[in-house]
């Protein structure tokens, strides 16, 4: 750990700015208190910083510049942590007139090895995919772009210390606006502003003086790399679009010196005579996203890379983007109202729709219901006035206990059309599905790791501690395996057809499979008492009866699994195994199972497994993190569940003990 003097209050008042400098091998001390210091730290180039540039070299310590990532956070502001720091020790990237750390990589690293270019073009392609870029407030498809076709000319904020260090003033704006308009004089021009320019923030270099019946400005937030797709020329001074722009297949008209000229991959109008080499954009992504930021996992106390930091923004745009807007809760047991407080950001809750829709109207809020307890009066009354109406449910990879007993869900899905179980109108899930074949390699190659890890892990939605028991299966007998449900749940009701109980599907797997080794799981919630669906002498159908045994062993030694709707069967295609549905869940109907239940004929495509997994797993739920109660991506939900130190609060632990001893009654408050 070297001692890192500041001279600024800043580094001293963000907790997590000396947090990040911790973990990357920096103890920040004040000016006075650092005499054994090795290295003096300044933010950036701001006006402060020239103290610290002043005592470093009175001193003769080191000076190491200090800045945000490429990547930073879903916002602008000291509010939110950055996603990784700058740590240079030669300059800084944004000031040409002298080299830094990042324009010495550039120049004279190897940037050549194949492994270190195909993770480039990964990395492009989820930054791409998913929206991502510094910052993140809103998600790909936000909003109405200008039509097709357009010239974009991006602006900055007044006084962003980049400009000046970049070779650039002012009136260099208007220069590029100029020539934008007489490179493209038949062209629409829009003016994209920086996200953190506002009546009440920064202001830009365009006014309303600046347009013509040929030029616009884009004040609206719109996601980064729409605009940039969108466009047919794009023309910027030092902003970090430039680099994204490269990155979107653009050669960028360049008016400053920012990281990213000088490599023959823009038309600039400034020239740095000591950037002489020729780069590939994968290149430049390699050196400017690998190679020279320092990434940190905040939640995790250690060092990051630049695939685990992208996961990590990833989860919490997203999380953002579907919970940005005021929520009115309704029909959400009280016991989950903390947990699903943590998901939608302090909402209000209500128990009757009129009081739910009457909020909602007053705080320009939409109604969040807990799907199974979403009633007619609730859908006509938000219909009739106007209010949007959302369902939320338990996600797939849920937790580490159950429902019925009480333990809080890590992960919930948010539905503006429908319910993923509800095969009698579309849900957001189904709509996912149905995009699904059209994914990029780099979302399917992250489905495919994610199923790699549940595997390996062992994870279902429950992941019970329960003892394994040994099978004595028979040689030479398909094996099924038939996972009783709970027969009051809303799956059944809304998913099943003729067959809608335990008993009727055991009689059938039975009926359809007479010489077959079947094993009956009942429900973990009916096991315990909770929910119904107790089967009176299964085992006179089934060969074997798994009570009270983890799930994963039975899909392992199965060669089928019939099922209604059961999860079961969703897990049991991650495993690569034969699935019967007798009802409509939300993987049947697409090609990927044996169904002789209801048909859906909405559902046209034929995704890939990989596909199905992309959108039930990564694109439909939000995920929170068990330890930190923050936003996260799926693989750390696994990670964290694999490991254990699952901790419930002492009043839910008091709770779920007192319903245990009265299950016999939990009909009258479940």
């Amino acid at each position: 750990m070297q001692k890192l003097a500041v001279y600024t209050l800043g580094f001293l008042q963000v907790p997590y700015i000396r947090k990040m400098l911790r973990i990357s091998g920096w103890q920040v001390q004040p000016s006075l208190l650092s005499g054994a210091a090795t290295a003096v730290a300044v933010w950036g180039r701001k006006p402060l910083s020239k103290r610290g540039i002043r005592a470093a070299q009175r001193r003769g310590l080191p000076l190491l510049s200090v800045e945000d990532a490429f990547l930073r956070s879903v916002h602008p502001g000291p509010k939110s942590a950055p996603a990784g720091l700058v740590l240079d020790d030669v300059g800084i990237f944004f000031d040409a007139s002298q080299p830094s750390k990042l324009e010495n990589i550039l120049n004279f690293e190897a940037l050549d090895d194949p492994v270190l270019l195909a993770r480039a073009r990964d990395g492009i392609g989820f930054l791409r995919h998913y929206g991502l870029s510094k910052y993140n407030p809103v998600p790909r498809g936000y909003g109405t772009l200008p039509k097709q076709g357009y010239v974009l000319v991006v602006d900055q904020t007044r006084g962003d210390a980049s400009i000046t260090c970049g070779g650039a003033q002012e009136y260099t704006f208007a220069t590029m606006l100029a020539k934008a308009r007489v490179d493209h004089p038949d062209k629409h021009i829009v003016i994209r502003t920086h996200p953190a320019v506002g009546p009440r923030a920064k202001q830009g270099h365009f006014e309303v003086a600046d347009l013509d019946s040929n030029t616009t400005i884009v004040s609206e937030q719109f996601n980064p790399w729409d605009l940039l797709e969108s466009a047919t020329a794009v023309y910027c001074v030092t902003s970090q679009l430039g680099f994204e722009a490269i990155l979107a297949g653009h050669r960028p008209v360049v008016f400053g010196l920012p990281f990213y000229a000088g490599w023959g991959l823009t038309e600039d109008q400034q020239t740095c005579d000591r950037r002489q080499r020729q780069l590939t954009a994968e290149q430049l992504f390699a050196a400017a996203m690998f190679r020279y930021p320092n990434w940190v996992d905040l939640s995790s106390n250690r060092k990051s890379d630049f695939e685990q930091s992208a996961l990590a923004l990833h989860a919490r745009a997203r999380h953002h983007w579907k919970t940005k807007t005021p929520s009115i809760g309704y029909g959400m047991r009280y016991w989950k109202r903390p947990q699903v407080s943590r998901f939608l950001d302090r909402p209000l809750f209500a128990n009757n729709a009129g009081k739910a829709v009457k909020l909602a109207n007053q705080r320009n809020a939409r109604v969040v219901a807990w799907a199974s307890l979403t009633t007619q009066t609730l859908e006509e009354a938000c219909f009739s006035e106007g209010v949007d109406l959302w369902h939320m449910e338990d996600g797939f990879l849920r937790s580490k206990g159950l429902g019925a007993a009480l333990t809080p869900a890590e992960s919930l899905v948010l539905d503006d059309l429908g319910i993923y179980y509800d095969a009698h109108r579309p849900s957001r899930l189904e709509k996912l599905i149905e995009q699904s074949p059209e994914l990029p390699d780099v979302a399917l190659a992250r489905a495919s790791d994610l199923v790699k890890q549940i595997i390996e892990a062992d994870i279902t939605k429950y992941n019970l501690d329960l003892k394994t028991e040994k099978l004595d299966l028979p040689s030479g007998k398909r094996v099924i395996l038939v996972p009783g449900q709970v027969e009051n749940d809303a799956s059944i009701k809304y998913g099943a057809g003729g067959v809608n109980t335990n008993l009727a599907l055991l009689e059938a797997a039975r009926s359809a499979n007479p010489d077959a080794y079947i094993i009956y799981k009942p429900h973990p919630d009916v096991e315990a008492g909770l929910r119904p669906g107790i089967v009176e002498d299964a085992e006179t159908i089934a060969d074997h009866v798994a009570a009270n045994a983890p799930i994963t062993p039975l899909m392992d030694a199965a060669h089928e699994i019939w099922t209604i709707t059961s999860l079961t069967g969703f897990e049991a295609l991650l495993r690569g195994k034969k699935v019967t549905c007798l009802g409509t869940p939300f993987y049947a109907g697409w090609g990927l199972t044996e169904d002789i239940g209801p048909a859906c004929p909405r559902r046209h495509a034929r995704p890939s497994l990989k596909a199905l997994v992309h959108a039930a797993l990564i694109e439909y739920p939000l995920y929170l993190d068990p330890k930190t109660g923050q936003p996260c991506a799926p693989e750390l939900l696994i990670e964290r569940i694999e490991k254990g130190g699952f901790t419930k609060s002492r009043y839910l632990k008091v709770l779920s003990k007192i319903q245990g001893r009265l299950s016999s009654f939990a009909h009258l408050w479940r």
